[in-house]
């Protein structure tokens, strides 16, 4: 178990990583980076970014995070995860845009910068779709669970799947991932009309 597990009680994390944050507390601030950087490295990586960007970025995240939690008034509404998240797409469409600027490619209207707070509420919704869908999957229960991981997660054939599972013919295999995924599908859109 890591130090840092050790010293936050579960549920308490994110009040303790801004304490140990406001503090400069080097292992909050090293929990910080290797929890939440490899999405913002993603992020920027798959967006016409280098390494290098990817960490000027979330350090400068890191720093408007660090300045909000030094002023008294201020209270994360969501996972500090998803601030960075949210802080660094911001900066990262900004320099994109700056990019495409000196380059003369942009037209005059440039690149629409949305806010951080429509930002992490895009991403909190998309969690919330996560979570909703991981529970359905845990509800569907197997063999579907395995199918529809295997076929769409793990990319394995339909011959490989009715193999896997003894079907005599990949029709028959199809028509149970078929019947699976509608499953799925139920149990997904049923939680969301709660």
């Amino acid at each position: 178990m890591s130090k840092i597990r050790q010293i936050l009680p579960k549920g308490r994390e994110d009040k303790e990583l801004l304490e140990g944050l406001r503090n400069g507390d080097n292992t909050a601030i090293s929990y910080i980076y290797k929890t939440c950087y490899p999405s913002v490295s993603h992020l920027i990586t798959g967006n016409q970014g280098r390494e290098e960007e990817a960490k000027d970025i979330f350090q400068e995240a890191v720093m408007v995070l660090y300045d909000k939690v030094t002023h008294e008034n201020f209270e994360l509404s969501s996972k500090i995860s998803t601030f960075l998240y949210a802080v660094c797409r911001r900066l990262w469409l900004k320099q994109l845009n700056k990019r495409e600027n000196s380059l003369g490619t942009s037209d005059s209207d440039g690149l629409e910068i949305a806010d951080v707070e429509s930002d992490i509420q895009v991403h909190l919704d998309k969690e919330d779709e996560f979570s909703k869908m991981d529970s359905a999957m845990h509800q569907l229960g197997e063999p579907c669970q395995t199918i529809l991981k295997d076929f769409y997660i793990r990319n394995k054939s339909m011959n490989e799947i009715c193999e896997k599972f003894g079907y005599t013919n990949t029709d028959n295999a199809k028509t149970q991932k078929y019947k699976c995924l509608q499953r799925l599908k139920k149990l997904f859109f049923d939680q969301k009309s709660d």
